[in-house]
């Protein structure tokens, strides 16, 4: 009896040792991390297929090891109090050594493009279902992707809250409206606090935002460009011409006829608008208009009129001395 009990105790003490290594390098349930906008994380695990990358191949590097526990990146007892236990630039690793190469400042991590104002579509991939809260943080405008990820980078409160979303076909699916100020690089930051266990998840996925119009300094209303020094504007008319061709092209209009009004016998010596008008005496001493510039015809019956008149004067005066002679 002795000596069994002896065999089995000496059995433990052998296979004790082996059974806690076991345990301990046995890795941990698997739990989750974004896979769009995809994570450091995950974009730099054996699965997640950007391990070639610069970024990825510098992040592995930093480690000593590849992301092969993308999913385990989780820290104990929180409870909320993320700002005070994860130090400024780690908050990628979440300030754990197996993945401190994830806090890697560079603007070449593999990225996401989005929109700003948009509705953003988020995957967060899981294997095992947890209740809990997801908050998602944007770092804000002017974020300088080249140095350390700090907790002043991100507002004080996340843009959108989703809590306990259904796990379908292995990922919570959400939604959420994007800021409309973000251009450029910045960071989706996700934290994942669970409700039905006591871990903190975090994560990292890096979006590029299309960079913001400048507005031309030099015009008045910031939107259009100074013509530059030494280049004179062209002025288009409607017809797609510029002003200059267009009024070389265009045949000069045809004048309009001045209106010559005929001025009654009482008005002969009144203007008649747009002409000039001179006059003349008759032997008798009427005045008769004539115009300046008119037709020869015009002045010769005048003349041939005068002619005629003073003829018969003549002609009546030889007849009256002829009549007192008989």
């Amino acid at each position: 009896m002795y000596r069994l009990s002896a065999r089995r105790t000496a059995a433990f003490a052998v296979a004790a040792p082996l059974l806690l290594t076991a345990v301990t390098a046995a890795p941990a349930l698997a739990h989750g991390a974004p896979t769009d906008p995809v994570s450091r994380v995950s974009a730099c695990s054996p699965e997640g297929g950007s391990q070639g990358s610069a970024a990825c191949a510098a992040a592995v590097a930093a480690n000593g090891a590849p992301f092969t526990a993308w999913d385990n990146l989780r820290i104990a007892g929180v409870n909320g109090r993320d700002r005070q236990v994860v130090p400024d630039g780690q908050l990628c690793s979440g300030g754990l050594a197996a993945y401190k190469g994830l806090d890697l400042a560079r603007a070449d991590w593999p990225s996401t493009r989005l929109s700003p104002g948009t509705t953003l579509d988020l995957t967060y991939r899981s294997t095992i279902p947890h209740t809990g809260t997801f908050k998602m943080f944007l770092t804000e405008p002017g974020y300088d992707p080249t140095a350390p990820l700090k907790w002043s980078d991100l507002p004080e409160k996340p843009f959108a809250t989703v809590t306990d979303p259904p796990l379908t076909n292995g990922s919570y699916r959400f939604s959420a409206k994007l800021p409309a100020d973000r251009s450029g690089h910045h960071v989706l930051y996700t934290i994942w606090q669970n409700t039905s266990t006591v871990d903190t998840y975090y994560s990292c996925s890096d979006v590029v935002f299309p960079k913001a119009k400048q507005a031309n300094p030099g015009s008045a209303g910031g939107s259009s460009a100074e013509t530059p020094a030494g280049v004179e504007e062209t002025e288009v008319t409607a017809s797609g011409k510029p002003a200059a061709d267009a009024a070389a092209s265009t045949p000069a209009p045809t004048p309009t006829p001045t209106e010559v009004t005929k001025t009654p016998a009482a008005d002969a010596g009144a203007e008649v608008p747009g002409s000039a008008v001179a006059a003349t005496t008759d032997e008798s001493g009427a005045s008769v208009p004539l115009v300046a510039g008119g037709a020869t015809a015009l002045v010769l019956a005048v003349g041939t009129a005068l002619f005629l008149r003073g003829r018969r004067r003549r002609s009546g005066i030889g007849d009256q001395r002829v009549s007192r002679v008989s």
